[in-house]
């Protein structure tokens, strides 16, 4: 048996341009990590690379211009409804930005308390013990009077008071107004951008049959102007901050990244390793409610042996309840026995109860994400080993 099981290591690389050669750079990084760490690869390891460098040797940057261009054709009134943009300066601010330049008037409705991925527009307390409930429509002037002093607690920012400025600094007109229901934003205008990321199908379902003429902001940047990025799949979803004019998109080449660098790795180690890029690991922050996904998927592209969920039983249940009468070696046993006859689909079993029922990809790659962080480890590419490991092996 192994004494060691799952294995991670962030790796270092060379810094990624527009115009570097990605599986060249990840291959030679992970080869020499293999010389300065001793370690030998082995079949189904995972070599892991984030989003954010897929899409910069891509080169799949929009500007800021490129998105007002974009939403002028759509709404040629250069009116529009935002609904439930997500509070980030990094997300959004710079999508809001190309808008506004686009547009003569923006109505942006903000559901309340939190956005979708947990940022505070205001203190629940507060909400509580104000006359407003989560299914009122609170307008700006009552924002301002019950709320307006809230600044969210890790930035110390008050984002609608940001967006306003933000709006207006585009010579745009802003009007605010919070709720929970997407059709609201209807009594305020028929043209409607669909903001959020993990609802937005749903969303746009139930605006457009209220007779908005609806795009999501997947639909947005979903094709090239004026010589731009674009993402097919994604549109604006998944990018993020580059400069003050420019935002790079999430990659729209990595499958063939992923299945290029396998096949490499096959001719160099003759082992067969798995590949995948990685985004926001789809994790919650405890204390302050921030749920790490931003992206629209934690994964964009992987090769084939990274499909499915894990296939586990609870060791805790095993030996609490099938071997409690043993002890030691003998206990340990029983247990490989078990894994190794365990069947090949254990959903709905007791024998698995407790274990995580995610796809591999999200586990992965919330295992990639808080390796690599997002300042300055150094560490885009994430080597890891055992992770298909169990205790009979």
């Amino acid at each position: 048996m192994r004494c060691v099981g799952t294995v991670v290591r962030g790796i270092r690389t060379p810094i990624i341009k527009e115009d570097t050669d990605l599986v060249a750079t990840v291959i030679d990084s992970v080869m020499k990590a293999k010389e300065n760490e001793g370690f030998e690869f082995r079949d189904r390891d995972i070599i892991a690379i984030t989003e954010a460098v897929v899409g910069i040797s891509e080169g799949n940057y929009v500007s800021v211009d490129n998105i007002a261009k974009f939403v002028t054709n759509l709404f040629p009134e250069k009116e529009v409804g935002l609904v439930f943009p997500i509070l980030s300066r990094n997300r959004f601010s710079m999508i809001l930005k190309g808008i506004a330049r686009g547009m003569d008037k923006i109505t942006m409705l903000l559901s309340f308390p939190k956005d979708e991925v947990g940022n505070s527009i205001m203190n629940k307390e507060d909400l509580l013990n104000s006359p407003f409930g989560f299914g009122d429509i609170i307008s700006e002037q009552d924002y301002e009077k019950y709320f307006g002093k809230f600044v969210h607690p890790f930035t110390g920012i008050n984002m609608v008071k940001f967006y306003r400025e933000l709006i207006e600094s585009e010579n745009c007109k802003a009007e605010f107004v919070f709720s929970n229901d997407e059709t609201d934003i209807l009594k305020y205008t028929h043209n409607v951008i669909n903001c959020d990321i993990h609802t937005r199908y749903e969303t746009k379902a139930k605006l457009k049959e209220k007779g908005a003429n609806v795009y999501g902001l997947y639909e947005i940047m979903n094709k090239p102007i004026d010589g731009s990025g674009f993402n097919p799949d994604y549109g604006l979803l998944g990018s993020n901050k580059s400069t003050e004019e420019r935002l790079k998109l999430f990659p729209k080449t990595g499958q063939t990244v992923v299945e290029t660098i396998q096949k490499k790795m096959k001719e160099l180690t003759g082992k067969n390793i798995e590949v995948m890029v990685y985004g926001d690991g789809a994790f919650k922050d405890p204390v302050g409610g921030i749920w790490e996904l931003a992206d629209p998927v934690v994964s964009p592209a992987h090769t084939k042996g990274l499909d499915g969920t894990p296939n586990e039983i609870k060791l805790k249940y095993i030996s609490d309840n099938v071997y409690d009468n043993l002890r030691g070696e003998e206990l340990a046993e029983a247990i490989r026995k078990e894994i190794r006859a365990k069947q090949s689909n254990l959903t709905g079993s007791m024998l698995s109860q407790g274990t995580t029922p995610r796809r591999l990809t999200d586990l992965i790659g919330s295992l990639c994400d808080l390796t690599s962080g997002s300042g300055d480890k150094g560490t885009p590419v994430v080597f890891i080993q055992g992770y298909f490991d169990n205790y009979a092996d």
